[in-house]
């Protein structure tokens, strides 16, 4: 829990509590369902809590805003972001229903009414969002054929509405080929730990006709 006060001192009480009850809720729910590699629970906060968060560090999602998180696995980063975003209307969509049970169960044991568990594939749904979230999941050519039509036609933020996808590594023979703008925000322009030395946020921004 430190690791996450260290970068976000402005916690309420309740979100420090919500936080603090993740790992054990995590740990109970990945003995019956593997959401995370066993070795990588140890660095929970830091790999999965605290890199979710980079996307607070970037962008302040509003009130009643909507966003999606495709592809949630184990409901990350909806979860964290939820929990940092109270007022924010979060979708975690999964295809694999035995995962999003683990959100289902994380959610209500949390007590986050704004998190909407939902088991699909997220090219099949007819909502519109204002931000999409994911990690990991998919190459961006993908991400982008999935989503291109589900975002809504008004942007409200300081940024145009768009994918923001937690990506790892070497990402120039993914994006060679990629012919839609986009921004890479270093999250170790955020937080000072090895493990973030490589990792990014994308931000594809859908910049909808009127």
């Amino acid at each position: 829990m430190e690791i996450i006060l260290r970068y976000f001192p402005e916690l309420t009480q309740q979100q420090q509590q919500q936080f603090e009850q993740l790992k054990d809720l995590y740990t109970e729910w990945n003995a019956k369902i593997n959401v995370i590699s066993r070795k990588d629970i140890d660095f929970f906060y830091e790999h999965h809590v605290l890199h979710s968060l980079a996307i607070a560090k970037y962008i302040q999602f509003l009130p009643y805003a909507k966003v999606m998180d495709l592809g949630t696995g184990g409901g990350f980063p909806a979860i964290p972001l939820a929990i940092f975003f109270p007022q924010t209307e979060f979708w975690a969509v999964d295809s694999i229903g035995k995962k999003i049970k683990v959100v289902e169960a994380i959610h209500e044991s949390l007590g986050l009414k704004n998190v909407r568990p939902l088991h699909a594939r997220a090219e099949t749904l007819s909502e519109t969002f204002d931000f999409i979230v994911t990690r990991a999941v998919a190459p961006i050519s993908e991400l982008y054929e999935w989503t291109k039509n589900k975002f809504r036609k008004i942007s409200q933020h300081k940024i145009y509405n768009g994918i923001l996808a937690l990506k790892g590594g070497d990402l120039k023979e993914e994006f060679a080929c990629f012919k839609h703008h986009y921004r890479f925000i270093e999250i170790a322009s955020y937080f000072r730990e090895e493990y973030f030395q490589t990792k990014k946020i994308v931000y594809v921004p859908m910049r909808l006709q009127k």
